[in-house]
């Protein structure tokens, strides 16, 4: 009869092999005591361990189905919020306050003027009027959501006419006569704090920005026939800027600009870049390395229909350049000058230039000249949601 030691590994062997081994039943009859007591604490000790490996195999299998479930819980969640959303975005339209209450009720909204103000600049899918009619109610909050709305705008280095346009663009102004004082009040202050100096006060960048809407008008609504000229332009704002004259060649500018190319009102007429781009897949600021020259700028980019587009503005009608995916391949890399970059190239062709356009400066369209997209995230989270989750870059 074999040692205990023997009985111990056959055991073992059994254990890992349970196929092969005796019925548990089965105690040889010349044991010791001792051995035997032995040996049933073995085999006692075996079944509590192949107890504890069903349980850790009925958990594995749990948390299995937990995280397959939990994938598509989450997807359900963004289904969901993306309707709620839609849904809002429709109250709104047709009801400005009952749309926004919506939204906050339905905690998608924090019910503060910043994040509303948010809301209404990145206008995605709203109606402009109806932005327009918001922004202009007189209630202590509305006028809190108007001031955050303006100082989203980035006037710094532009003139009133070029800041003009970007704000004007930006909703539609309502026909109440106290509702576009408000309003160009708020725009008056902020162009003001972007460009200190230009003028004098405030009230002078207010009265003259209603000139220059005025102007727009009597230059291009056909029914006007007495068109005015520069000089009529310029004599109708003398005095204005705090008892003294604004400089000539800033008036002229101004007129010029107004002539050459009137203000464009936005219209609901489901043509503009809030209804052409409703349903993106990503769309965020980041920053963009130039092509021949390195520098790097700040742009609005959307991501959707496997194409990249890119904005100076996100009040811009049309994108400033445009990065169709397909072909492209998209990479991290480290940047000496900015955090958080990630490339988009041409695999196993360094040298080759990206099939994509760009709008130059004076409106013409042209090729790209980039042999890869350097582009730098705001945060190492945004970026890897750019490149990594289900609504990322997909190449």
């Amino acid at each position: 009869m074999g040692t205990v030691s023997e009985l111990c590994a056959s055991s073992f062997q059994t254990f890992l092999c349970p196929t092969a081994r005796p019925a548990a039943t089965q105690v040889p009859h010349d044991l010791s005591p001792n051995e035997k007591q032995e040996l049933e604490s073995i085999r006692r000790r075996k079944q509590e361990l192949l107890q504890d490996i069903q349980r850790l195999k009925d958990e594995i299998e749990e948390v299995t189905n937990e995280i397959d479930n939990l994938g598509i819980t989450k997807e359900r969640k963004s289904m969901q919020r993306n309707k709620q959303v839609s849904m809002g975005r429709k109250k709104f339209n047709m009801d400005p306050k009952k749309g926004i209450r919506f939204l906050i009720d339905s905690g998608l909204l924090k019910n503060t003027s910043d994040d509303i103000a948010q809301f209404l600049y990145k206008g995605e899918g709203l109606n402009k009027t109806a932005i327009g009619d918001y922004l202009g109610e007189r209630n202590d909050f509305n006028l809190e959501v108007l001031h955050a709305f303006v100082e989203l705008h980035e006037f710094t280095d532009l003139n009133l006419v070029q800041a003009l346009r970007q704000f004007l663009w930006s909703f539609r102004l309502p026909g109440e006569a106290q509702k576009i004082d408000r309003m160009m009040e708020a725009f008056a202050q902020r162009y003001c704090h972007c460009n200190p100096g230009v003028f004098q006060h405030s009230d002078t960048c207010y009265v003259l920005s209603f000139a220059v809407i005025m102007l727009n008008t009597s230059l291009h609504n056909p029914n006007v026939k007495d068109k005015p000229s520069h000089q009529r332009f310029s004599a109708m704002n003398r005095g204005i800027n705090d008892g003294g004259d604004l400089p000539e060649d800033l008036l002229r500018n101004l007129y010029e600009g107004i002539k050459n190319e009137p203000f464009k009102i936005p219209e609901d007429d489901g043509n503009d870049l809030t209804h052409t781009f409703f349903n993106p897949d990503r769309e965020g600021w980041l920053l963009k390395r130039g092509g021949r020259v390195k520098t790097w700028k700040r742009r609005w980019f959307i991501l959707t229909d496997n194409c990249l587009y890119y904005f100076e503005f996100t009040t811009d009608k049309e994108p400033r350049g445009i990065i169709p995916l397909e072909n492209l391949s998209i990479r991290e890399v480290d940047d000496s000058k900015k955090p958080n970059c990630f490339e988009l190239f041409i695999p196993d062709h360094r040298d080759q230039v990206i099939k994509a356009c760009k709008t130059e400066a004076d409106g013409r369209v042209v090729e790209g000249n980039h042999t890869f997209y350097r582009i730098s995230a705001p945060t190492a989270e945004e970026k890897e949601e750019w490149i990594t989750n289900p609504f990322a870059i997909k190449l």
